[in-house]
C-alpha cells in the first residue's frame, strides 16, 4: 500500500510539475491531455491516503512522494529543454571579434556598444534553444572568462533570422 501511494504521488506531481511548464510555455495541445491523465491519478492516490487517513505513516509517503515528484518533474523538464533562451552577455573588450566567433559556431548574436562603470563594454544578445545553453555559456567562458552572462526566457519571439529558422523547422517537421 505505501509503494503504491509513493509510486501514485510522484507520477501524479511530475505530470503536474511539467503540466505547467508545458502551459507556461504555450503547449497548448500537450499541456490539457496531461492535465486530464494527471488529475485521474491525483483522485486515485489521494483516495487511497483518505480511505486510511488514521494511519500517519500513509500521509508520510504521500508527502514523500509530492517531493521526489517535483524533483523528477524539474529533472524530465531540464532534460528536454523546452524552448529558447536570451543570453545577455556583457564583455570589457573585443565585443565584434567575440560576436564573429559565435556566429561562426551557429549562433545569432546581436551585438550593441554600451557604458558601464568601469567605461565602454560590449553587449552581445544570443538566443538559442535551451538544449545549447550550457554548451554556449562553455563556448563564451573559453571566449572571454571576464564575460558577464545572464539569461532569460522569452515567451514571444517575431522577426529576425531566428524566427525565419523557427518556422522553417516546423515546417521540415510536419513534412
Amino acid at each position: 500500500m505505501l509503494v503504491t501511494i509513493f509510486c501514485i504521488n510522484v507520477v501524479y506531481v511530475t505530470l503536474n510539475t511539467l503540466r505547467m511548464m508545458l502551459t507556461m510555455k504555450g503547449y497548448q495541445k500537450i499541456a490539457p491531455f496531461i492535465a486530464m491523465v494527471e488529475i485521474a491519478i491525483y483522485v486515485v492516490g489521494l483516495g487511497l491516503v483518505l480511505d486510511n487517513l488514521d494511519n500517519v505513516v500513509n500521509v508520510a509517503v504521500y508527502a514523500l512522494g509530492f517531493g521526489v515528484g517535483i524533483f523528477a518533474g524539474m529533472k524530465i523538464e531540464n532534460y528536454l529543454a523546452l524552448g529558447y533562451i536570451l543570453v545577455t552577455t556583457i564583455v570589457p573588450d573585443r565585443g565584434w571579434e567575440i560576436a564573429e566567433k559565435l556566429r561562426n559556431h551557429g549562433y545569432g548574436v546581436t551585438i550593441t556598444q554600451a557604458y558601464g562603470k568601469e567605461g565602454d563594454r560590449y553587449v552581445l544578445e544570443i538566443l538559442t534553444p535551451r538544449s545549447n545553453e550550457r554548451d554556449l555559456y562553455v563556448k563564451i567562458h573559453e571566449i572571454e572568462t571576464k564575460a558577464f552572462i545572464i539569461s532569460y526566457e522569452p515567451r514571444y519571439i517575431n522577426g529576425g533570422f531566428w524566427t525565419k529558422r523557427i518556422k522553417k523547422n516546423k515546417l521540415a517537421n510536419r513534412t
